[in-house]
This record gives C-alpha cells, sequence and structure tokens, in this order.
C-alpha cells in the first residue's frame, strides 16, 4: 500500500497512548515473555487502553496477577497522565499487600508513563522489581494486551456506544467483578481466577499441614 501511494480510512482521531520514553533509562526484559508464574504476587503485568464516549476519550489501566491473570488493580480516568496507572498500581498494592522481599515483578512496556519518577519510586518504595519490554513489541507485553482485548470485546464494543465517563467507569467495575469472580478462562482450567486462587491456596495450606 505504502508503494503505491494507498492509505487505510480512519474514522475519527485515535490516541496514540502508547509513546515510548527513549531519554529515560529502562529496567531490562525480565520475563522475556513467559507470562507464567507458580504462584500468585509473583508476576504482575500493567497495560492501559482507551475508550471513545461523546464527551470524549476514558482510559482505562489494569494490573495483572500473571498466576491465574486476575486483575489486581484498575483505575478509569478521563486523562492519559501518569496518574491513572499509579492510582491503578496503588489499589493493587493495597489490595495484595506484597511484602518487600516476596521478589514480586512488575511488567510493562515503555510507555513514558510507567517510566515516570512517581511510578518508578512507588514499585521501589513496595519493593517491586520493575522490567519492561522493548518498544513497539506488544508481544513482549502480550497477557496484558489480551486483558485489554477481552476489555474491549466483552464490555467496551459489545454494549457501546458510551456517553460519558461515568458509564465507562460503572460498567468497568461491573466487568472486573465479574472477570475475576465468575468468568471461566480456559489457560487456567475453565474456572474464575478467584477460584485459581483459592485452590492454590488450599493446596498450599494442606501441604504444610502434612508436613
Amino acid at each position: 500500500m505504502k508503494g503505491m501511494g494507498l492509505r487505510g480510512a480512519v474514522r475519527g482521531k485515535i490516541p496514540k497512548t502508547t509513546i515510548s520514553d527513549k531519554v529515560t533509562p529502562c529496567p531490562r526484559d525480565l520475563v522475556n515473555r513467559q507470562f507464567r508464574a507458580p504462584a500468585p504476587n509473583q508476576l504482575w503485568v500493567s497495560d492501559f487502553t482507551y475508550v471513545a464516549t461523546w464527551t470524549g476519550f476514558v482510559y482505562g489501566a489494569f494490573v495483572i496477577d500473571a498466576f491465574a491473570r486476575r486483575i489486581v488493580g484498575w483505575r478509569a480516568s478521563r486523562t492519559v497522565h501518569a496518574t491513572v496507572v499509579l492510582d491503578a498500581l496503588d489499589q493493587a498494592l493495597h489490595a495484595r499487600r506484597p511484602g518487600p522481599g516476596e521478589g514480586l515483578v512488575h511488567h510493562s512496556d515503555r510507555c513514558w508513563q510507567y517510566l515516570s519518577i512517581r511510578y518508578t519510586e512507588r514499585l521501589a518504595d513496595a519493593g517491586v522489581v520493575p522490567t519492561v519490554g522493548s518498544v513497539g513489541n506488544s508481544y513482549d507485553n502480550a497477557l496484558a494486551e489480551t486483558i485489554n482485548g477481552l476489555y474491549k470485546a466483552e464490555v467496551i464494543h459489545r454494549r457501546g456506544p458510551w456517553r460519558s465517563f461515568e458509564a465507562v467507569e460503572y460498567a468497568t467495575l461491573e466487568w472486573v467483578d465479574w472477570f475475576n469472580n465468575r468468568r471461566l478462562l480456559e489457560p487456567i482450567g475453565n474456572i474464575p481466577p478467584a477460584e485459581a486462587e483459592e485452590r492454590y491456596y488450599a493446596m498450599t495450606e494442606e501441604t504444610a499441614m502434612a508436613a
């Protein structure tokens, strides 16, 4: 198409959410596309996406625990500032309370929000190890991209068009609760993420009691 001078039609303005920071030093990629964890609170992946509404764009950020693909933090915002991803991270840290020495790794892409000073300092304060993928490669953050895709397919595209920020925020709240507690996920045995974690902790407790 480029050689023939052709360009695809675009309906409306598409916001560019992933703007890489080419100046700030980046942590190296510790995940290498292996989005598996032996237990909860070992690997979190983060990303954010956008939703078009009649009053402007809404940005939704998610933090996902890779063990059972449970959404442990999320936030909706009218702006794409670093605050939206930081608020999602804070919710995850408050809900899960990982210990500083537990070796939790946080993976994201290289957009500037995740490399901001405030975000980096928050990870360091919580004892979380940062890791990022390469520039312009969605495969390096594929699990988070998958959750974004499910969110768009199961809520945004199915129930739109959207009138307001409040409508998107409430629908996202409902979807996260359903996704964590009732949605069946094939990669974890066709059970909900919350049930997968409950089974893990029950088995761990049984093993400890047997020992």
